[in-house]
């Protein structure tokens, strides 16, 4: 079995990439680029991580693997919501794929891994996952005990759900050159995993993922992205600019060693989940929805003191107890799915016109500049086809603009923040590099669910028949024939119940507010 390289660049764009590149701050992602094939990678509804990465190692759509959000609906008519976990992703992996056919990997930092998955190589799981547990996360077991005795290593700069708060409701401003300053760090930890795994464990598959980019690009775009820095910076934003052109760096340089470590037969694919752009506009969707008279929020749930500015990641799943369940019948659970679900409580025969009702109305919406507030809509069975359709939100959407969802109450429908933020947008980057890629060409946008079969590909395996994505041949000097092989059947095992401590309760379920039914 060949070896195949998956650098992950969480939330990368190119319109980052390519200043950084030209400016000589990210030379070896330049080099790549040159030898190699590039592309636009278009990310799946919603452009969000879980779903995005889910389906980029599946090669599935959300209805097709069952991950939507950060969070999962736990039955298609509950209105709770709780943590995904690896055990909410129903479809056969890269990962395990490489096992089933006798090769092994290394996975590292990569969401929903945890708890890892039955794989045959390492795994050191990301994504929302308590640091504190990490050494449960790591497969196989006594990993953790090899890594702990790493110089430096430090599980808490690796994996800190915190991170993800700040990333989308923002920290204050004394706290962001350290912000910075962590991430920086935080890729050399995984770097150094990633070595001592490369170098002592035979891997067929290596994947490595960075999400700094994406927490930066969340926190600090005004300081990374050229058209929107300060004409005239004060010397703490020219010093930011300075601090985040020196991430990128880390990243360039942790780019070039892991190529470096794979070897030169390797083919490389470094790829992102999502793209990302400015943004301002906060749409208020539950406030909306109340206007609409379709959501009635619970006695002492309404505006008064919420910041029109955030978004409402920390109160996810307040839903449970501040809407009134009697005269709702549509709201959104979550600011990262971009969607709205029906209540249980609305009729199956009125559910389709419902979805069309609420999509119509939402194309009707304008923005503070008069133009449409909402650029795309989708229901429910046109974009999740598949046998986990009733996870996903019923009304899925894109605002213009990349504008930010809410789902706290408030007096306004949309709100503009002071300053530009972060925000993702569909198109990521896909760069493949190695034996029999073109060097120095660029082709139409690919899916995201092209990945998994170009990796499968790339490794001489076969691709399973029910994929929803393709390998594309455009990215080969010479096309190559495709095998194709029935589908493993799913694995349904009983669900393992993750524990947290008092302390990781405080620092994670407190913080993100996450469980509906915890006090």
């Amino acid at each position: 079995m060949d070896r195949t390289l998956l650098i992950g660049l969480d939330g990368a764009t190119w319109s980052v990439l390519d200043p950084y590149v030209e400016a000589g701050v990210m030379p070896a992602l330049g080099e790549l680029v040159g030898r190699g094939t590039r592309a636009n990678l278009n990310s799946v509804v919603p452009a969000l991580t879980p779903p995005a990465w889910t389906s980029l190692v599946t090669g599935k759509h959300p209805g097709g693997h069952g991950v939507f959000d950060f969070f999962q609906k736990e039955e298609p008519d509950s209105i709770h919501f709780r943590f995904a976990s690896s055990q909410d992703v129903q479809s056969a992996t890269v990962w395990s794929l490489v096992g089933d056919a006798g090769g092994r990997i290394v996975s590292l930092n990569f969401p929903l891994m945890f708890p890892p998955p039955p794989v045959e190589g390492a795994v050191v799981p990301g994504g929302m996952m308590p640091w504190r547990q990490l050494r449960l996360g790591c497969h196989p077991p006594g990993l953790f005990d090899r890594l702990k005795a790493l110089p430096g290593f430090n599980p808490r700069e690796m994996l800190d759900m915190e991170l993800e708060v700040k990333a989308i409701e923002g920290c204050p401003v004394d706290e962001q050159a350290e912000y910075v300053e962590l991430h920086i760090r935080r890729e050399h930890h995984w770097m150094a995993v990633a070595r001592h795994l490369i170098e002592t464990e035979p891997a067929d598959l290596i994947g490595v993922m960075f999400d700094g980019v994406d927490k930066l690009q969340h926190l600090c775009w005004r300081f990374i992205d050229p058209a929107c820095r300060p004409e005239h910076p004060t010397p703490w934003e020219q010093a930011m600019i300075e601090r985040c052109e020196r991430y990128f760096r880390t990243v360039d340089g942790v780019v070039a060693d892991l190529v470096e470590l794979a070897g030169p037969d390797a083919t490389v694919v470094v790829a992102s989940d999502h793209g990302f752009g400015p943004t301002r506009d906060v749409f208020h969707v539950n406030a909306w929805l109340e206007r609409e008279g379709l959501l009635t929020w619970a006695d002492g749930a309404g505006a008064a003191g919420a910041d029109p500015t955030l978004v409402g990641f920390k109160e996810v799943t307040r839903h449970v107890r501040a809407l009134d369940w009697s005269r709702t019948v549509a709201y959104a659970a979550t600011p990262s799915s971009q969607g709205i679900h029906l209540a249980p409580s609305v009729p199956l025969a009125q559910r389709d016109a419902l979805r069309r009702d609420i999509a119509d109305r939402l194309r009707a919406l304008r923005g503070p500049d008069g133009g449409p507030l909402v650029e795309r809509v989708w229901l429910r069975d046109a974009v999740f086809p598949g046998p986990h359709e009733g996870i996903g939100p019923d009304v899925s959407m894109a605002l213009a603009g990349g504008g930010t969802l809410s789902i706290l109450p408030s007096d306004e429908v949309v709100v503009r923040r002071p300053e530009v933020r972060g925000h993702h947008r569909e198109a990521g980057v896909f760069i493949a590099a190695g034996p029999g890629i073109r060097a120095g060409a660029a082709v139409d946008p690919l899916s995201i669910v092209d990945v998994a079969p170009l990796l499968l590909h790339t490794l001489g395996l076969a691709v399973p028949d029910d994929v929803h994505g393709r390998v594309p041949q455009e990215v080969f000097e010479v096309a190559r024939p495709v095998r194709t092989v029935a589908a493993p059947a799913p694995v349904n095992g009983a669900r393992i119940e993750v524990e947290l401590d008092e302390e990781e309760q405080a620092g994670v379920l407190a913080r993100l507010k996450a469980l509906g039914y915890v006090e």
